[in-house]
């Protein structure tokens, strides 16, 4: 297991099952994931396909209902992106999250996130500005900005709550929870998305110190 420590984020490059196998019942106030969700071949049309190869057959496996199971054990709620892919294996919920955002075809679409919460359901969108569209550079195939995480932990966690997420992907949650002081325990399996993020963290908290 490699772990970086980064003030109150512990972030590991591990097995999102490991990690949470060494917490008891409720550690965490907060789960918010984005597990993949099994649909990748609906993304070959839109291009990203030689660019992802490497995530074919290894990165696009939804987690089973054991990983679910473990993520309320572990978390007194949670927050699941894309969670409409994942309907026999979480509770029935009329509590909803939309992230409004922008496709490659500069049309907008939308990404839905379950809730335990007993919150209204609301929707975040996102500008051009906000999402910064620039598909070169980004370092993940369902990267979110680092707004959308920063809105969320303002709309949904207090002072002091303990965050969780369990695929870290591009480390915008690492990010928001750096930008608004949260404690944040996260790992990525993927070793190369895992320093990706790691350097996208760094290189942000140098950006931050410098003024």
């Amino acid at each position: 297991v490699r772990e970086m420590w980064q003030g109150d984020m512990n972030i590991t490059n591990e097995d999102n099952m490991k990690l949470m196998a060494r917490y008891e019942d409720n550690h965490f106030d907060l789960a918010i994931v984005d597990p993949p969700y099994g649909a990748f071949d609906k993304m070959t049309k839109g291009g990203h396909t030689k660019k992802w190869a490497k995530t074919l057959g290894v990165w696009d496996f939804a987690p089973n209902k054991e990983y679910f199971t473990e993520l309320q054990r572990v978390s007194k709620d949670q927050i699941i992106w894309g969670a409409n892919y994942f309907a026999d294996k979480i509770p029935v919920s009329n509590r909803w999250i939309i992230f409004e955002k922008y496709g490659l075809d500069k049309l907008p679409q939308f990404e839905l996130g379950w809730t335990s919460l007993n919150v209204p359901n609301k929707i975040w969108g996102a500008s051009r500005l906000d999402l910064n569209i620039n598909w070169g550079k980004l370092i993940h195939p369902t990267q979110k900005p680092v707004k959308l995480y920063e809105w969320l932990l303002m709309q949904y966690a207090k002072e002091g709550d303990k965050i969780l997420d369990t695929h870290l992907g591009s480390g915008s949650i690492a990010i928001a929870c750096h930008n608004l002081k949260y404690d944040l325990t996260a790992c990525e399996l993927d070793a190369e998305y895992y320093d990706a993020a790691m350097k996208r963290l760094k290189d942000h908290q140098k950006q931050i110190t410098m003024f």
